[in-house]
């Protein structure tokens, strides 16, 4: 879009306030700091653009691939989850499609946190240092009102023989309620076919973000 606009035969420009200001009056570092953020905004904006596309053929390649499959196979191509590696003849490209399930917490995290903090009262106050630290960070609530979740997987891997940290990791397990899943697709590829995998990136969750 041309940010210059013709008034009585003048150029203005909008500034960061709303008003119109006439060209003339502009600096020249302001106008060409201006023309270079338009310029690589423009890139950027086509790329983003191009990505999103891309995905979206990516899929649908895909889809065509497992509809295939089915129709002549009888089989289906891909795990229970939708979860899928695709592979290269030659064993050196590869394409993934990973789907990671949505997860939120529910009620019972509170009764989780009450239990655990009565553990942590009765234990002596300089024992287990790093289980507070743990406990801390897993219970926080982010920004955004979310239960830090890497946190709380871990805090369930600790294994603490006391009837009540035993409940506390029950009612954890118990308010997971899976919500919904996402698909993310992932590119990689190698120089000989034992050799390792190296990622291609391609930020597809931008692109995402962008076309929604």
């Amino acid at each position: 879009m041309d940010p210059v606009q013709i008034i009585n035969g003048k150029p203005y420009r909008m500034d960061a306030r709303g008003a119109l200001v006439p060209e003339s009056a502009i600096k020249p570092m302001d106008l060409l700091l201006d023309e270079t953020v338009r310029k690589i905004m423009g890139f950027a904006t086509d790329i983003s653009a191009q990505i999103a596309r891309f995905k979206g053929h990516c899929y649908d390649d895909i889809g065509s691939l497992q509809a295939l499959v089915a129709q002549d196979y009888g089989a289906k191509l891909g795990g229970q989850k939708g979860n899928l590696t695709l592979t290269s003849f030659d064993g050196l490209m590869r394409v993934q499609v990973q789907v990671q399930d949505q997860l939120e917490f529910g009620p019972e995290l509170q009764a989780a946190k009450s239990l655990v903090d009565e553990c942590l009262n009765e234990w002596a106050a300089d024992s287990r240092d790093e289980i507070r630290a743990l406990v801390t960070r897993a219970f926080q609530v982010d920004k955004e009102g979310r239960i830090n979740r890497a946190e709380i997987f871990m805090l369930l891997r600790v294994e603490i023989e006391d009837e009540r940290w035993t409940q506390a990791m029950n009612a954890v397990r118990d308010s997971i309620r899976v919500i919904g899943s996402r698909s993310y697709l992932r590119f990689s590829e190698r120089d000989t076919p034992d050799g390792a995998w190296r990622p291609v990136t391609v930020d597809l969750a931008s692109a995402e973000r962008a076309s929604a």
